[in-house]
């Protein structure tokens, strides 16, 4: 098996501040966090804003401007930047930082899908903010929208103008064709990082079976072009990412994807749940992959090619 790369996802756009006293939301807090992710072993940092205010998910450049060259300056790892943003963004708000950044590497979600979270609004006594409750209770008449032609936007402007290689998040098996359409188009070139997406409500169920269904498909589709990373949303984080790293693939952790370090307790940063995963990984006999073994592994052009002063 080749080295594992684990990717750390910072602060997401899902999770609210009523729901953990860790999740990062200011500059400050963002960039220590992904630093310390990065010295426990994350080889990728997944990274998304917030409005420092009130802890709302932000599209905003400075508010990515306030924490990127922080971050770049103090670690070595790949700064991937969401395309995705969050679920009530416009596409255009949604790109307006990485366009500004050109960074190594992008997210990019493979389809319009519904993305539920108000069932987690039940499990929350006291709120912080008053955009909190809302939000989450909205999403139960709300569309994540990502076209064929937004995709192949995503793909023209940041990739092939601005060196991006991506992170394909998949959340069902449609989503591997529609990837393996965009290969067939020739705007996605070989190797593929594909990102195997569980237990969002409106995409995959977190369930051991259809991992090794996304994996059977994903070698059909792609034979031995592509390399595969797996993320699972809350108590589903790591036993789905431990059996990714069982079946030769990759990992992500972090407190975008779960708030937890065990069950019962909060997560007090996302480098607990790098040194979790990487410990476990390590004990399977798997080598921790370093940022450059990533780069040249997924053919990134390197963290001195990005605008990212």
């Amino acid at each position: 098996m080749s080295k594992i790369i684990i990717t750390c996802a910072v602060t997401g756009s899902i999770h609210t501040p009523s729901m953990s006293p860790y999740l990062p939301i200011t500059a400050d807090q963002i960039t220590e966090n992904a630093i310390g992710a990065a010295a426990a072993g994350a080889a990728i940092l997944h990274l998304h804003a917030r409005d420092p205010n009130d802890g709302r998910p932000s599209a905003a450049p400075e508010h990515f401007n306030a924490f990127l060259p922080r971050i770049k300056q103090g670690c070595d790892a790949v700064l991937n930047l969401t395309t995705g943003g969050s679920a009530t963004m416009t596409l255009e708000q949604r790109l307006a930082a990485p366009m500004q950044a050109e960074p190594e590497m992008c997210s990019l979600n493979m389809g319009t899908m519904n993305f539920a979270l108000y069932p987690a609004a039940e499990r929350i006594a006291e709120w912080k903010f008053d955009w909190e409750k809302p939000f989450l209770e909205g999403t139960d008449d709300l569309i994540f929208k990502n076209t064929p032609r937004d995709m192949a936007h995503i793909l023209t402007e940041l990739g092939e103008q601005r060196g991006a290689r991506f992170e394909f998040e998949c959340y069902d098996v449609s989503h591997l064709y529609m990837l393996k359409h965009f290969v067939d188009r020739g705007l996605v070139q070989a190797p593929l990082f594909i990102q195997f997406v569980f237990g969002v409500l409106g995409g995959i169920g977190p369930d051991p079976e259809n991992l090794t269904h996304m994996k059977l498909i994903a070698d059909k589709l792609f034979g031995d072009s592509y390399t595969f990373s797996v993320l699972a949303a809350g108590r589903h984080q790591m036993p789905l990412i431990t059996m990714s790293a069982i079946l030769g693939g990759h990992v992500r952790v972090g407190l975008e994807d779960s708030l937890m370090i065990s069950r019962g307790t909060l997560a007090k940063n996302n480098a607990e749940q790098v040194a979790r995963i990487r410990r476990i990984v390590e004990d399977l006999g798997r080598e921790v992959a370093s940022p450059q073994e990533a780069r040249a592994m997924l053919h990134l052009k390197g963290g001195d090619r990005v605008a990212i002063q």
